[in-house]
């Protein structure tokens, strides 16, 4: 299984329970397809880029889910038809999952490089050795 992430907006004019109640099914249409909920996090109100059917505004909501590959195409469908989403998107995340380990007496998480690991793979740069011309000046 792959881990999501879906951002839903959803109308201002929408009351607090029924955007709740999308929220849900939404949620159970994952969990029935196969998947399972990591994090719901609602963002608030906040001011669109342009206006999309008249609405200035929406209610964002964020929510990370694992689903195998094939069932996101009826989570978009579903969405597409609820009229209380203005828009969705859902996208592939990529971030590591963080599984701790316990290696010794500190935790370490897993897929992620050590701070010395870090250090001795990590290039530092001179910025007097740059070779990026100056800016032309018209």
């Amino acid at each position: 299984m792959r881990r999501y992430e879906l951002m839903l907006v959803i109308r201002p004019d929408v009351a607090d329970d029924r955007v709740q109640a999308v929220i849900d099914r939404t949620t159970r249409g994952i969990v029935a397809g196969g998947g399972s909920i990591v994090k719901v996090a609602p963002w608030g109100r906040r001011r669109l880029a342009y206006p999309i059917d008249r609405h200035r505004e929406g209610s964002y909501h964020i929510v990370l889910f694992e689903a195998p590959t094939g069932s996101i195409a009826e989570l978009e469908h579903g969405l597409l038809i609820t009229e209380e989403v203005i828009r969705h998107l859902v996208t592939r995340d990529e971030r590591p999952v963080k599984a701790a380990r316990r290696d010794g007496d500190q935790e370490v998480e897993a897929g992620l490089p050590s701070e010395e690991e870090e250090e001795e793979t990590t290039e530092r740069i001179d910025e007097s050795e740059s070779e990026a011309a100056p800016a032309a000046i018209d």
